[in-house]
């Protein structure tokens, strides 16, 4: 019994240590979003490459001439726009955020008219909020273009980081509380 709490109270600082580290990393990139950003970019460029030696891997599992020829299309078009992230990486930010406001848009569009469809049943109106946002976002960086590539992606992965780091901290504190007790 003394052993399974000690094990918890260990497991429950490491995490609590973790969440604060989350949150000042966070904060961090908010600081400093561009710099952020293109350690995104970086991540995402060395991520598409990865998964296009993957795909050019699966290829030679593959049965039938189609099938080869498809896996080989996609790891090439995956392993080119890694390399294109990697090589150019501000040119890369500038293709995400283009990318996040496009995907800002139809999602945001998707809601509205998924809020609408749903509109009798308890709790759409959340989704009519979600689009809202989502478009009010898009526009955001629509308004600010060409300096949205500057802050947007690192700021929202700041954002991002900061509530994962308080909603981890706030979790581990409540479940910390029984093992002081």
């Amino acid at each position: 019994m003394v052993d399974a709490m000690m094990t918890s109270r260990s497991m429950t600082t490491w995490s609590i240590v973790l969440s604060v580290l989350m949150i000042l990393a966070g904060a961090l990139a908010i600081g400093a979003p561009m710099l952020a950003g293109i350690a995104m970019t970086l991540i995402v460029g060395w991520m598409l490459l990865f998964s296009g030696v993957l795909h050019l891997v699966f290829a030679w599992s593959g049965h039938g001439a189609r099938t080869i020829i498809g896996e080989i299309l996609i790891a090439i078009v995956y392993g080119a726009i890694g390399v294109f992230l990697l090589a150019n990486p501000l040119m890369g930010l500038t293709s995400l955020t283009v990318a996040l406001a496009i995907y800002l848009v139809i999602t945001g569009a998707l809601e509205l008219v998924l809020a609408v469809q749903l509109r009798p049943l308890i709790g759409s109106g959340w989704l009519l909020v979600a689009g809202i946002v989502a478009l009010a976002l898009a526009a955001m960086i629509y308004m600010s273009w060409p300096s949205a590539t500057l802050w947007v992606i690192g700021t929202l992965v700041g954002i991002s980081m900061v509530f994962s780091g308080i909603s981890r901290l706030a979790m581990t504190m409540a479940l910390r509380r029984p093992i002081a007790a």
